[in-house]
């Protein structure tokens, strides 16, 4: 599976997404240790905190299905730009991935961007941290 393709499933999986409030669709793949991809999509809610990002879907599906690591994760949204992932989904990909995990950003078009964990969450608060 390369970048372009997990991308791919991200760009199509946006069409569920469920944001009546920010009308802002974003799609999240994952590709699990596995082999397997497993996707997710932004989930708003009224009561704004209880809103759940399309990476944290993602990988809280890979994770109910038995998976343990995850070797990628690829992020659209509605944007003509690049998005990336908010701080608790870079504290939540931490926790299932490693430092060079691959987190691939794109948007609406063909432009993306590649991005090692470590890279986008240095000094990473982990397990280790608190053992």
């Amino acid at each position: 599976m390369d970048d372009r393709e997990l991308l791919e499933h991200a760009k199509n999986i946006k069409v569920n997404s469920y944001s009546p409030y920010s009308r802002f669709r974003v799609g999240a793949a994952v590709l699990a240790q596995s082999g397997e991809i497993y996707c997710g999509v932004n989930i708003e809610n009224a009561s704004f905190g209880a809103t759940n990002c399309a990476e944290r879907t993602a990988i809280f599906t890979a994770i109910s299905a038995g998976e343990q690591k995850i070797k990628a994760i690829a992020i659209s949204g509605d944007s003509t730009g690049i998005i990336y992932p908010c701080g608790i989904c870079r504290q939540v990909i931490a926790e299932f991935a490693s430092e060079g995990t691959k987190v691939i950003c794109g948007g609406n078009n063909n432009e993306f961007r590649v991005f090692k964990l470590k890279d986008l969450l240095p000094n990473a608060f982990l397990k280790d941290t608190i053992e």
